[in-house]
């Protein structure tokens, strides 16, 4: 199996990556990729872009270097309630949002507040994707998590980078796996890539996904026809007010 979008990652916008969206594109064009999806950090990540950054991702043209690009987020978590940090006038503008949490913007809770949080993020009808659910640092109630996201008709993320950069990542990311397989929901397998030569590197991740058993149909990101699908389902379901969920 071969996937052809890759729907995380960052530039040199988000302050601690290191690739422009120019580098980005063009390695991904030379990797035969057919779609990425530009989703540097919310302002609240230290050294992120201010919000401006992301009202004006409109001058990207929607094609680069061969590669079809999405205009996104990854938006921060910043509390129990599920709030972001980034206004609902940048997020209605933007193709795709992320939500996550990051330890350097939310100091982790209990398991119990860490799920709400992710399931209150869940709910806002603009978060498309949650990211990394099977970060340790935030343990969460993951049947509840999935449950959300079967719910809202959204996307679990199953991301390569966790298994580099954050330590006890494996075993809970392939519980999730394997929860997500059996409630049949959504899921995008994602570098989360910093720096270009990353962009594609899903490796890691989609063997993870094959563990659990989950089906290609499920792989959101499998090709760009099936992003495009997928989103286009999630704009209905945005503009028709599905969920709540705050913004700031």
């Amino acid at each position: 199996m071969r996937i052809l979008a890759d729907l995380h990652i960052h530039t040199i916008a988000s302050g601690h990556a290191y690739s422009t969206i120019e580098e980005v594109t063009s390695a991904a064009g030379d990797k035969g990729l057919e779609l990425v999806a530009i989703t540097d950090h919310g302002p609240a990540m230290p050294g992120g872009p201010h919000e401006y950054y992301f009202g004006n991702l409109r001058v990207l043209p929607p094609v680069m270097n061969g590669v079809k690009v999405l205009q996104g987020v990854e938006a921060n978590i910043m509390d129990e309630r599920g709030r972001l940090d980034l206004r609902e006038i940048f997020l209605t503008r933007l193709d795709l949002v992320l939500a996550g949490l990051h330890n350097v913007c939310i100091e982790p809770m209990c398991r119990e507040k860490n799920t709400l949080a992710m399931v209150n993020a869940l709910r806002n009808p603009f978060v498309d994707i949650v990211v990394h659910p099977g970060n340790p640092d935030f343990p969460i109630d993951m049947p509840a998590v999935i449950s959300a996201v079967a719910e809202q008709g959204k996307a679990l993320e199953i991301n390569n980078s966790s298994f580099l950069v954050r330590r006890g990542s494996y075993e809970p990311c392939l519980e999730i796996a394997r929860l997500a397989r059996e409630a049949d929901v959504p899921v995008s397998i994602s570098s989360d890539a910093h720096i270009s030569r990353d962009v594609g590197a899903l490796s890691l991740a989609l063997d993870l996904a094959l563990a659990a058993g989950i089906p290609e149909k499920n792989i959101i990101n499998l090709n760009a026809d099936r992003v495009e699908r997928f989103l286009a389902l999630r704009q209905k379901r945005r503009f028709a007010g599905n969920g709540g969920g705050g913004n700031g």
